[in-house]
């Protein structure tokens, strides 16, 4: 825009000196004529007075500019153009001789009915994006709408820790571990998944850790797009949940105290919170005692329960238990499921795996059943429900 500006001006510039040198050169013409016939005018006049003629006093004959006249034509081309510089001056000069060539109006004329239509065009412009911004917020105030992002998305439930839509699971083709899954687990609740040896249970369990893939449907976890996280985003959601499994997994050549510490070192604990929690949640679980014995020391319900103390170290607000009483007697069974309940008491969601009807029937839970891959039954204080 500026380069054609510059280009503009430079053809005026032009445009008014070869004028300019024209204007010049006929001025100067014009009174070398006007001398040569000055002097025959005059000599004319003397012989018209010199016969007694009064040449200015023929009848009709009138003065076409008055010196009066003269005068105030001058002053106001001076006041006209006072104000103006000489570059000015002349590109007004030449746009006038512009105009007496253009029949439509002139030059400046054209320019102002550019300028009419684009300054249109800008205010047309902002009136629909000002519309478009009023119809925005109009849409947001009405109730019952959300905007289509919104809808294409959806808002998880903040109350909803996890969530399984639509999951199916299949090892071979064709033969689903688990089919159209639809579960909803909401903060602070306990809740019984049961079933059957191969009805999908553990499969379940190791969807939410992300295992494995499910081959269809959505899994949210405390937060976590399960099926489309990366993989090393994988460990943080690990760390959001404990896991107890039915082997307690402990680590042989270390003692309890390390081995609850062992979770508060992965994720980097400093030395004096870890000389701190370990010891306390070693007391909540009863094994403050034998914080030095070595696991082959321990009985199975002392090995569940270091596992529990391991689960629980880094406070995550999910525990899985994946039958957590499988390899224990009544006794110990029980303990362990009144530890479980006075930690879901403590604000912790607990999702336990069981096919132990007992336990299921006793605490009055949240039962989810699961039959050959398929939800049957999700009841609120539910019961174990037995296989025709």
């Amino acid at each position: 825009m500026a380069r054609r500006e510059l280009e503009d001006s430079e053809e005026v510039r032009a445009a008014i000196a070869e004028l300019q040198e024209k204007v010049a050169a006929q001025k100067a013409a014009e009174e070398g004529s006007e001398t040569v016939s000055g002097e025959e005018t005059v000599s004319e006049e003397e012989t018209e007075y010199e016969d007694g003629e009064e040449g200015y006093e023929e009848e009709g004959y009138e003065e076409e500019f008055p010196e009066e006249v003269d005068a105030v034509y001058e002053g106001e081309y001076e006041e006209e153009f006072s104000e103006l510089s000489e570059e000015e001056i002349a590109v007004k000069n030449f746009e006038d001789r512009i105009n007496d060539t253009v029949p439509t109006g002139g030059i400046g004329e054209a320019i102002r009915e550019h300028e009419e239509r684009l300054a249109e065009e800008r205010e047309m412009e902002e009136a629909i994006a000002q519309e478009r911004k009023a119809n925005r917020e109009k849409r947001k105030k009405e109730p019952g709408k959300t905007s289509r992002k919104k809808k294409r998305k959806g808002k998880p439930d903040e109350d909803v820790i996890i969530s399984l839509e639509g999951v199916s699971k299949s090892y071979i083709k064709g033969v689903p571990a688990l089919n159209d899954v639809n579960i909803q687990i909401k903060r602070g609740e306990f809740v019984f998944i049961v079933g059957d040896s191969g009805s999908g249970k553990s499969t379940l369990i190791r969807l939410l850790l992300r295992e494995l893939k499910p081959t269809e449907g959505s899994i949210m976890v405390n937060g976590f797009q399960v099926e489309k996280l990366p993989r090393y985003k994988v460990p943080k959601l690990r760390r959001s949940m404990g896991v107890v499994f039915q082997d307690f997994r402990l680590l042989k050549d270390r003692n309890v105290y390390e081995n609850v510490a062992f979770a508060q070192r992965i994720i980097q604990a400093p030395m004096r919170e870890m000389k701190r929690n370990v010891p306390n949640i070693l007391a909540m679980v009863g094994l403050a005692g034998k914080y030095k014995a070595r696991p082959n020391e321990l009985s199975g319900g002392e090995q569940q329960r270091v596992a529990l103390a391991r689960a629980l170290v880094n406070k995550p607000p999910i525990l899985l238990a994946d039958e957590p009483t499988g390899n224990l007697d009544v006794k110990n069974t029980i303990e362990i499921m009144n530890l479980l309940d006075r930690i879901n008491k403590n604000g912790t969601t607990v999702v336990v795996v069981t096919h132990n009807d007992k336990i299921v029937n006793d605490m009055k839970k949240r039962v989810i059943t699961i039959k050959k891959g398929v939800i049957v039954s999700d009841e609120e204080a539910g019961g174990y429900i037995y296989e025709d």
